[in-house]
C-alpha cells in the first residue's frame, strides 16, 4: 500500500486578544526583572527605617497608585507590620490627624509630582516623620523630599499608547510585596503569627493548632493498666471516641486501645483480660503545638482516626478526625 508522510504539525496562530495579552505580560515581566536588578542600599535603608518605628506605616497614593497603596497597606498589616491607607485628598481635610510622630509614611506617585500628596509630604517634613517615596523619577519632588527614595527603573508601559499605568503599577505592587516580605523576615514573623491575623477562611483553618481543637483532660478516657476489659469497654463506650488511653501511676501514657484492637483481640476471654494485655504500647501521639493540618496528614497516612495529645509524656488532650472535619481543616 502506498505510504503517505505524516502532515506537518500545525502551529496555532494566537488570536489578537491572546497576542496582546502575551505582549502585555512579557512587557511587565521585563519591568519586574529590571526592578529586581535595580534594588540597592536604598531598599535596605527603607526596610530598616520602617522596621524601627514604634507606630504604624501609613501608605498613601492617588488614582492608580492609590489602589496599589491600599493593597500594599493590607499586605504589610497581614504580615506583621501594622499599616493602613490614608487617601491624600482626605489627609488635606483632617485625616493628617491619623498620622503620628511614631509612624512612617510610604507615598506612591509614578510621576513624583502628584499635587494631592503635597500636604502629607509636607506634614512628614514638618514633624520629622520618616518618608519612603516610591516613584519612577529620581529627580521628582517626591524623590527629593523622601528620606528613602525607591525609584523604579525605566521600563516601557504595556499599554500600546504608553499612557495607561500598567508596567509601572505592576512594579509598584511588586515593590510593596518586596518591602512586606523583607520586613516579615527581618521581624521573624511566623506561621503562628500569621494565623492570628487570618483567623477566617481556608488559610486560617490550615493554621489551627491541635491545642485549638482537642478535647481537654476532663473528657479523656483513661484507665490504669490493671483495669479489666469489662470495665474498660464501659469507659471507652461512654466517651465515644473509639479509643482508650492506658496511663501509669504518675499519669504517663503507656498505650492505647482502639476499636481495631478490640476486633483483633475478640475472644471469649476478652472481658476478663487486663487492658495492659490488649493495648498497643508506645502509640503515635501529637503535641498540642503541632498544626492541626499536620495531624490530619499523619492520620491519613497511618489510617487512624484518633490521637492522644501528649505533653511531657502525659496525655493533656485527645484529637479525633471528626474534630478536624468540623473545623474545616480537612
Amino acid at each position: 500500500m502506498p505510504t503517505t508522510d505524516a502532515p506537518d504539525a500545525i502551529t496555532e496562530v494566537p488570536t489578537p486578544a491572546v497576542a496582546a495579552a502575551r505582549r502585555t505580560l512579557a512587557t511587565e515581566a521585563e519591568g519586574l526583572r529590571l526592578l529586581a536588578d535595580s534594588l540597592d542600599g536604598a531598599f535596605t535603608a527603607a526596610v530598616e527605617s520602617l522596621a524601627s518605628i514604634k507606630g504604624r506605616v501609613v501608605v498613601s497614593g492617588m488614582g492608580k497608585s492609590g489602589h496599589v497603596a491600599r493593597k500594599i497597606a493590607a499586605t504589610l498589616a497581614s504580615t506583621g507590620t501594622p499599616a493602613f491607607f490614608v487617601h491624600p485628598a482626605e489627609a488635606s481635610h483632617g485625616d493628617l490627624g491619623m498620622v503620628t510622630q511614631d509612624d512612617a509614611v510610604v507615598a506612591l506617585s509614578n510621576s513624583g509630582e502628584t499635587p494631592e500628596l503635597s500636604d502629607i509630604v509636607a506634614y512628614t517634613r514638618r514633624f520629622a516623620i520618616p518618608l519612603v517615596g516610591m516613584t519612577s523619577r529620581g529627580g521628582s519632588t517626591l524623590a527629593l523630599a523622601s528620606d528613602h527614595a525607591l525609584v523604579l527603573p525605566p521600563a516601557a508601559e504595556a499599554c500600546p499608547l504608553g499612557l495607561a499605568p500598567t508596567t509601572s503599577t505592576t512594579m509598584m505592587l511588586a515593590l510593596g510585596d518586596a518591602l512586606a516580605v523583607a520586613l516579615l523576615e527581618r521581624n521573624g514573623f511566623t506561621a503562628a503569627d500569621f494565623r492570628v491575623f487570618h483567623p477566617g477562611g481556608k488559610l486560617g483553618k490550615r493554621l489551627l493548632k491541635v491545642n485549638d481543637l482537642m478535647h481537654r483532660s476532663d473528657e479523656l478516657p483513661l484507665v490504669p493498666p490493671s483495669t479489666l476489659m469489662s470495665e474498660a469497654m464501659v469507659v471507652m463506650s461512654g466517651r465515644g471516641f473509639g479509643s482508650l488511653g492506658i496511663v501509669d501511676a504518675v499519669g504517663r501514657l503507656l498505650g492505647i486501645i482502639t476499636d481495631g484492637d478490640l476486633r483483633r483481640h475478640m475472644a471469649p476471654d476478652l472481658l476478663g483480660r487486663t487492658v495492659e494485655s490488649v493495648m498497643t504500647a508506645n502509640p503515635m501521639v501529637v503535641a498540642p503545638t503541632q498544626l492541626a493540618a499536620e495531624a490530619l496528614q499523619i492520620m491519613n497516612a497511618r489510617k487512624i482516626t484518633t490521637f492522644f495529645v501528649v505533653e511531657d509524656g502525659r496525655p493533656v488532650g485527645l484529637l479525633h478526625i471528626h474534630d478536624l472535619l468540623r473545623a474545616g481543616v480537612a
